[in-house]
């Protein structure tokens, strides 16, 4: 027996995430709302998601039973996951930074493009992962859910569908 498609799910994750990328750009260009490093990461993990999602609607994993499709359909499902858990876990250090007192905080980073320039890769990572003040301010909340808050919302809804469609397709 033949599962339901799974385009159409997949397909919703995208206009998700398309979404969710046009409302991050509209906060940056017209509401004036510079992005801390975090931010960058976590913009970067949902164009993942996307590119992850894409890949699935065009090759339709779960149109047939055949197994090749169906190892196919896991490894969209895992990747969904385990991107999604990543994204998790960058916006729950930034929502960790927002609750901390201000003596607290990590003191604010140079710019992305000065540490592209200077630092070696693994150490920018580093810096850029561990955040920074700049991370931890709430400039912007919808709902009572800052950015931060709001992402990790996101990225948690994410990974509850990656793991229902690694249930589905292990059927």
């Amino acid at each position: 027996m033949a599962l339901p498609a799974s385009r159409p799910f997949y397909l919703l994750a995208l206009i998700t995430c398309a979404a969710l990328i046009a409302i991050a750009l509209y906060m940056e260009h017209v509401l004036l709302l510079e992005p801390c490093p975090l931010c960058i990461i976590q913009r970067v993990l949902v164009i993942v998601l996307g590119l992850i999602c894409l890949a699935a609607v065009l090759h339709n994993p779960l149109a047939s039973a055949d197994q090749p499709r169906r190892l196919a359909a896991r490894l969209y499902a895992l990747a969904v996951t385990l991107t999604a858990m990543l994204g998790g876990a960058v916006a729950g250090r930034q929502v960790w930074l927002q609750h901390q007192p201000a003596d607290q905080l990590p003191s604010c980073l140079p710019s992305l493009d000065y540490m592209l320039d200077v630092l070696p890769l693994q150490d920018m990572l580093s810096l850029l992962f561990s955040g920074t003040a700049d991370c931890a301010k709430v400039e912007w909340t919808f709902l009572g859910l800052s950015i931060a808050e709001g992402t990790l919302l996101a990225f948690i809804c994410f990974s509850v569908f990656g793991l229902m469609q690694l249930l589905r397709s292990t059927d």
